[in-house]
């Protein structure tokens, strides 16, 4: 018989043993994963690679040799200069910032200024339902008969003032 407020081998498991802890880390890294905006974030970072990809190899391609066309240079992306044995590769910079460029716009007039259109008309107007009692200035109900602080008489909002 074991001593009192010892445990036999083999007898039940600690709560807190560094097995279950592990298990619960890896279940609440499982969910974290599994939450449906991770999943979405990885396929746009995906998406958002190979896009990039197509709009470098465009600009790189296409647009750049329009430009060294029209500056009289077969090569722009061969522009470089030296200072002190150190080579600035122009041409590879403007590259890069054309690319920004081009998809800066993209994003913006394909993604954000139609979007923001949409939200705009499927904004909701707010709903007043409050206004300023013509005495005390506190707020009060619109459809108030009475004000329920100094309880001087309102006229109810949709009622006019046509009364004498």
């Amino acid at each position: 018989m074991p001593a009192k407020g010892r445990h036999s081998a083999g007898k039940g498991r600690r709560l807190n043993s560094p097995t279950t802890q592990g298990v619960s880390h890896v279940k609440g890294f499982r969910d974290f994963i599994t939450r449906g905006n991770i999943i979405d974030l990885a396929i746009a970072v995906v998406i958002g690679t190979a896009f990039t990809a197509v709009v470098t190899a465009i600009v790189a391609n296409l647009i750049t040799p329009l430009i060294a066309a029209i500056g009289g240079q077969p090569d722009f992306s061969t522009l470089s200069f030296e200072v002190h044995g150190s080579t600035f590769k122009l041409g590879l910079a403007l590259d890069a910032i054309i690319a920004f460029l081009v998809i800066a716009a993209i994003v913006y007039f394909l993604i954000v200024a139609p979007m923001a259109k949409i939200a705009a008309r499927f904004a909701k107007r707010a709903e007043v339902t409050t206004r300023d009692c013509p005495e005390c200035l506190s707020t009060i109900p619109i459809a108030a008969s009475r004000c329920m602080y100094c309880t001087v008489p309102v006229v109810p909002v949709g009622q006019g003032t046509g009364q004498s």
